[in-house]
C-alpha cells in the first residue's frame, strides 16, 4: 500500500473526527470539537491511502520557541502496525527541526514507537505547566494520568 503525507484542509475536520471517535471513547486521545481542530489546522499532518480516505493523522503543536508537542497521533485500526505511526512521528520530528525547535514531547500509552526514535521517558512534573492545566484537564482520566510522557531532543 501506499500512502501519502499531506496537510489537511478544513473540509478535512469531519472525517478527521470521525477517526478519532473510537479512540476518544476509550479515553486514549482527548476529544478535540471541530473549532479547536480547525484554529490548530496547520499543525496537523494526515495521510490517505489510496482510496483518498484519511487513516492517520497528528498535529505538532508549538509550547514555546524551543518546545513542540506531538499530539492526537491516531492510525485507523485496521491499517495499524504498518509504520503509518511511525512515517508521521518523523515527518513531525523532521517539521521540528524546520522550525528550529530544541525538544519535542509527547504524552502516549503507545511509547515503543516513539521510544524507537529516540524519546526518553521524563516525569510528567517536568511538563510545562500550561500542558497541564490547558489540555490534560479536558482528559476523563484528569487528574489521575496514566499517560506516560516522552521527549526528544532535536
Amino acid at each position: 500500500m501506499d500512502f501519502i503525507i499531506l496537510k489537511p484542509n478544513l473540509l478535512d475536520i469531519p472525517e478527521m473526527r470521525n477517526l478519532i471517535l473510537p479512540e476518544v471513547q476509550k479515553g486514549v486521545i482527548l476529544d478535540r470539537s471541530e473549532d479547536e481542530i480547525a484554529n490548530a489546522i496547520r499543525s496537523y499532518s494526515i495521510v490517505r491511502n489510496e482510496k483518498g480516505e484519511i487513516i492517520a493523522f497528528c498535529a505538532l503543536h508549538i509550547h514555546s520557541m524551543i518546545l513542540g508537542e506531538v499530539r492526537s497521533l491516531n492510525v485507523r485500526e485496521d491499517c495499524r502496525r504498518k509504520g503509518i505511526a511511525t512515517m508521521l512521528i518523523k515527518s513531525l520530528i523532521d517539521e521540528a527541526k524546520n522550525l528550529y525547535l530544541k525538544e519535542i514531547l509527547t504524552l502516549t500509552y503507545k511509547r515503543v514507537v516513539f521510544e524507537k526514535l529516540g524519546f526518553k521517558e521524563i516525569e510528567k512534573e517536568k511538563l510545562p505547566n500550561h500542558k497541564i492545566w490547558a489540555d490534560c484537564i479536558k482528559c476523563i482520566r484528569f487528574p489521575i494520568c496514566d499517560e506516560i510522557a516522552l521527549i526528544k531532543t532535536i
